[in-house]
């Protein structure tokens, strides 16, 4: 299978091409941060006109997958034309091309569509409630992309890992502060569902191979509050949980508003892959192992020629 990935030099795309380049055929948009990557590179803006038709023609690929977004919530909050554009029109003419050239689309979006008022988790059919300018733009690139191109699958994700910059993840967050003897706070009233990313590519690559269309939440299975992480990958790493202070989100100064519980249910994705997603535990495992064989340092050094 060649599979097309947009965003490739992002936390998702760099490892979601890591995963897949052995076994598959891949192929990465990007503005130019990769100059020494181990699989074909279209350097290209996604957001120039005529771009998205011109790659799809040159590439022609049996996969899309859409990892290109806004991803920083405050500058979305700045600059939210720009977060329209990356985050709802070029999914839009991404699921719009793909469908025109009978290729299989899958976008990526994210937990934050909702606004975290209810008791328990959110399944696929409860009403989203964006709150920040990310997260609005995200869900009305959902619907476009399905409106587009209803046999897309549309995957609200939560994922860490280890990055291009090493500063992408939370998980990278925590570890290096940690590494550092840093004192850092953990959120105790903010509720996610952490997966390692290579799990995320993984299960991704599964519901292409199954046919599955339509809405997902693609995210780990445990919920957990955003300190419990951090002490979390502190005792993997067998580093003090005592550097990481608990503490409220209501106190942070972030700008952008976030949702207190993105607690998610996986039932609906587990049921119709017929298995169990991959638990917390066996990812921070090899997100540790990744750490002591190099894994971190390979994929950086992707970005020096």
């Amino acid at each position: 299978m060649k599979i097309l990935l947009t965003g490739v030099s992002g936390l998702l795309g760099i490892n979601f091409a890591q995963e897949m380049m052995e076994e598959h055929e891949v192929v990465g948009v990007d503005r130019g941060k990769l100059t020494n990557a181990p699989f074909k590179i279209f350097k290209h803006d996604l957001l120039e006109t005529g771009v998205v038709d011109t790659i799809l023609d040159d590439a022609r690929p049996d996969w899309v997958v859409n990892c290109a977004a806004l991803a920083d919530l405050d500058i979305c909050e700045d600059d939210p034309e720009l977060s329209k554009l990356l985050n709802t029109d070029l999914p839009r003419r991404l699921a719009r091309a793909s469908k025109m050239r009978g290729v299989p689309f899958a976008h990526i979006s994210t937990d934050a569509v909702f606004d975290g008022q209810k008791d328990g988790f959110y399944s696929e059919e409860d009403s989203p409630s964006p709150m920040s300018v990310y997260a609005k733009t995200k869900l009305d690139g959902e619907w476009a992309v399905l409106t587009e191109n209803p046999k897309a699958i549309v995957a609200r994700v939560n994922f860490y890992g280890w990055s291009l910059n090493g500063r992408r993840s939370l998980a990278e967050f925590f570890y290096n502060n940690l590494t550092h003897n840093k004192s850092m706070s953990g959120f105790t009233d903010v509720l996610f569902c952490p997966m390692l990313v290579n799990d995320t590519a993984r299960t991704l690559t599964k519901m292409q191979k199954r046919g599955l269309k339509g809405l997902y939440h693609l995210v780990g299975p445990q919920a957990m509050s955003k300190y419990q992480f951090g002490v979390e990958i502190a005792r993997r790493f067998n580093m003090r949980e005592s550097d990481i202070t608990p503490k409220s989100v209501n106190f942070s100064g972030l700008i952008a508003k976030r949702s207190n519980n993105l607690w998610l249910s996986t039932r609906k994705l587990s049921t119709d892959l017929g298995e169990d997603l991959p638990s917390f535990s066996t990812g921070l495992e090899e997100f540790y192992k990744q750490h002591t064989e190099g894994y971190p340092q390979k994929i950086r050094s992707y970005q020096h020629s």
